[in-house]
């Protein structure tokens, strides 16, 4: 039992000295802790004993590629070097049902408080999420993205973008307009081993980069796949934006611009030209494959013009045996002192190589971590893994975007939201060359549209 202040400030009345002293140190050791004491500011502590920040999400679309994010999620950052931002699921959705999301909540590994919602509206008017995953099809990406911005939440959406330019146009005016944080969710832009190489391009290791050559393919024809001989397969689905330019070619494209476009000076730097063939997937008439020559505009101080070759297709891969060792590098990055590659898969590579003129040659691994830790892990790109390790590679962006989100930031720093512009306009006009118009309901900067 605490003896009260007033009694003992009363008490005061002994002029014996020691007396006063002893009840001194008791009012300074008591007051403390008395219901009325209250600390005016907060105790800022040293950075490196401050607490991970949460950032709370929900999760739009069940799919597998959000099954794979959403996994990630769960994985503590600190295992990866990560100790600003802690990750928590607090909601799904589907827009088929509940009870969908439930079981992908579930199957996630998701808090048992997590909310499940059987509409995306519902979603994002939960006051508790600060931060929306959408990873839905390329065709539903406007019309998910605005209902969450309009909704006034921040947004990482799977790539591509949008199915056009005009429509992240849009989005990035909302976005702006109320303040929150958009971000296109290129997972490959955030790993170390990209890192590594764009550090390695502006160290000047290679010299000027002078032409890139990048390769995403995979030959999944859906007629010679039993599973989708209907033709429905999202990846020809032209209802769905289906086809490899905007699912795959992303991905070359992305290394395109990531050694030639990001490691510019954002003051200075300029789109590409770009000049493209295109074969057409004659049951659906979605684009079957893509050549893009592109041309950027450099100074001469900087090495003039560069160009670049990017490539996608769905006849023919960019390792045909699944051997990275086999298929050889799958991106060339080459400069007047050197080159860089990178092997197979584009979008998660494990390997560089590094070659330079005087002969040195330097080999990287960069192991990813494995789905599931042993156990079955879908990864979102149609197979099961039961190679050891946690997590896919996905975390590293949903890291950015958190940290992002909890800075105050409001694109990521990888790609900002005008180099994603510059890529959709590239991507518009290897339609335009190659005739390739998707319907106008998944075209159209109209919102809300009901797909």
């Amino acid at each position: 039992m605490f003896l009260m202040t007033t009694d003992i400030e009363a008490s005061i009345s002994n002029n014996n000295i020691q007396t006063q002293i002893l009840l001194f140190i008791s009012l300074a050791l008591l007051k403390p802790s008395l219901p009325d004491f209250k600390v005016k500011q907060p105790i800022d502590l040293p950075s490196n004993m401050s607490s991970p920040k949460e950032v709370r999400w929900g999760i739009l679309a069940t799919g597998g590629i959000a099954q794979t994010f959403t996994k990630d999620l769960g994985v503590d950052p600190k295992t990866r070097g990560v100790n600003n931002v802690k990750h928590v699921v607090v909601a799904a959705a589907s827009s088929s049902s509940k009870s969908r999301a439930e079981q992908f909540l579930k199957d996630c590994n998701c808090p048992a408080e997590a909310e499940a919602y059987g509409s995306y509206e519902e979603l994002v008017k939960d006051p508790n999420i600060d931060i929306i995953y959408i990873a839905t099809p390329h065709s539903h990406h406007y019309q998910n993205a605005m209902l969450a911005l309009t909704a006034g939440k921040n947004v990482l959406c799977e790539k591509a973008f949008t199915t056009n330019a005009a429509q992240l146009k849009k989005l990035i005016a909302v976005a702006k307009e109320k303040n929150l944080f958009l971000m296109e969710a290129v997972w490959t832009r955030y790993f170390p081993l990209s890192i590594y190489v764009r550090d390695l391009i502006a160290s000047g290791k290679i010299g000027k980069v002078a032409r890139v050559f990048a390769d995403n393919s995979g030959s999944w024809i859906p007629v010679d796949n039993p599973e989708t001989a209907d033709n429905k397969s999202r990846m020809v689905n032209l209802d769905l934006a289906g086809g490899p330019l905007l699912d795959m070619g992303i991905y070359a494209l992305t290394w395109v611009f990531q050694t030639l476009y990001t490691t510019q000076d954002a003051s200075t730097r300029q789109s590409p030209s770009v000049i493209s063939q295109m074969k057409k997937y004659g049951p659906t008439g979605s684009d079957e494959m893509v050549t893009m020559i592109l041309s950027f505009p450099r100074s001469e101080e900087n090495g003039g013009a560069a160009h670049a070759i990017a490539t996608t297709s769905l006849r023919v891969g960019s390792n045909p045996d699944g051997k990275r060792e086999t298929s050889g590098a799958s991106i060339r990055i080459q400069g007047d002192k050197g080159e860089i590659q990178v092997f197979p898969p584009a979008y998660r590579p494990t390997k560089t190589k590094l070659i330079l003129t005087d002969g040195a040659v330097e080999e990287k691994e960069w192991p990813q971590p494995g789905p599931g830790k042993g156990s079955k892990w879908f990864n979102g790109f149609g197979v099961d893994q039961n190679s050891e390790g946690e997590g896919h590679g996905m975390f590293w962006e949903a890291d950015e975007a958190a940290t992002a989100v909890v800075e105050g930031r409001k694109e990521g720093k990888y790609e900002s939201l005008e180099e994603s512009l510059v890529i959709m306009e590239v991507m518009d006009e290897v339609r335009r060359q190659g005739g390739l118009v998707y319907p106008e309901e998944i075209e159209t900067v109209e919102f809300p549209v009901d797909l």
